[in-house]
């Protein structure tokens, strides 16, 4: 009985009017490839920056004085990535970015910087990217890309998958990749159980190296760590919403962030041409050849057959097997409380 209600109340806040926002101090919206809309409710006043990086100084460009609440159009190039700095009166400088990066062929690229905790601290930007399949970037994806400061790749697809589209970022920036193998058969078969509901149940089994890994590359902040899958929403969404909820994000957030994959996704992005005669034995290819043709172009909302968030879901299993993430990441992935310590240090301000 309190699960249903539990699980009801998780997806109420889910399909919530998009007015409900989640927590950030302030959003930036893209326009053109030359100007953004800074996004604020807060009415203190604040002057407004334009900056190549997360610290303010005397080379940033000034773009208003004093803004209150309400939208401020600034003129910002899409390419390089760029920064707005706000500072109030308490002097103390608050960092905005455009959560989803602006790529001519890329699929579902976001920073997950920026949302303040129910503690009051902000996700730092610039740490950590989350992704679809990169098979089809162009020169400037490639370039903008560059620009991040990468130090790990971690790929949490399997091998079937990497077969068939592998990652050049990794190649073009230095950065180090990361995988862990196992075949998508097995991925197929825990999807298939339940008929849809409780979809995500046992992947955060499946999946215990590639998360181990991302974690500890991101413990080690030697840069930033880009992770993701095929369409950046289901592994890599389970991914980020361990870390949000480690991070001290609350649940409502995390969730309408995890939902805004079917609105980011472009699926025509995440999986070059082929021809299935070609690959007989990869389950992926398969499986995405008996597909539809409106459906291989067009991203699903992350929502079971009864109409309940898959994620959602995946939190009530997480609380009723292991009390919640803190409690998974010990008892699975093996970490200490200085090693959450250490993750929570390196990705808040």
């Amino acid at each position: 009985m309190f699960r249903d209600v539990a699980l009801t109340a998780l997806a109420l806040a889910v399909l919530a009017p998009a007015s409900a926002s989640a927590r950030e101090a302030a959003r930036l919206e893209r326009i053109d490839a030359a100007s953004v809309r800074l996004v604020r409710e807060d009415a203190n006043p604040v002057s407004v920056w334009v900056s190549d990086d997360t610290v303010l100084d005397k080379a940033d460009r000034k773009v208003a004085g004093k803004h209150g609440n309400g939208p401020l159009i600034i003129g910002m190039a899409s390419n390089p990535r760029l920064y707005v700095i706000l500072r109030g009166r308490s002097g103390r400088p608050a960092i905005v970015a455009e959560r989803r990066l602006p790529l001519e062929q890329g699929s579902n690229f976001r920073d997950v910087g920026g949302y303040v905790t129910r503690d009051g601290r902000t996700v730092r930007w610039g740490k950590a990217f989350r992704s679809g399949a990169m098979p089809l970037l162009t020169e400037a994806d490639q370039a903008l890309i560059g620009g991040l400061g990468l130090d790990t790749v971690v790929d949490l697809r399997s091998q079937e998958e990497r077969v068939l589209t592998s990652d050049t970022v990794d190649d073009r920036t230095g950065a180090l990749f990361v995988s862990n193998d196992y075949s998508m058969q097995t991925l197929f078969a825990k999807l298939r159980e339940g008929n849809g509901e409780n979809m995500y149940k046992g992947m955060e089994v499946l999946l215990v190296p590639q998360f181990r890994s991302l974690y500890r590359r991101i413990m080690a902040d030697e840069g930033a760590v880009l992770y993701h899958c095929s369409a950046g929403q289901d592994r890599t969404g389970i991914a980020t919403a361990l870390l949000y909820d480690l991070l001290g994000v609350d649940r409502e957030t995390i969730l309408k962030d995890y939902h805004l994959s079917t609105e980011w996704r472009r699926p025509e992005w995440e999986m070059p041409v082929f021809d299935p005669k070609d690959h007989a034995d990869n389950p992926l290819v398969q499986m995405y050849a008996a597909m539809p043709k409106d459906q291989q172009r067009k991203a699903q909302p992350l929502i079971t057959p009864s109409g309940q968030s898959h994620l959602a879901q995946f939190f009530i299993h997480l609380d009723a097997t292991y009390g919640g993430t803190e409690g998974y990441m010990k008892q699975k992935l093996g970490f200490t409380d200085a090693q959450l310590a250490k993750l929570r240090e390196t990705m808040l301000d």
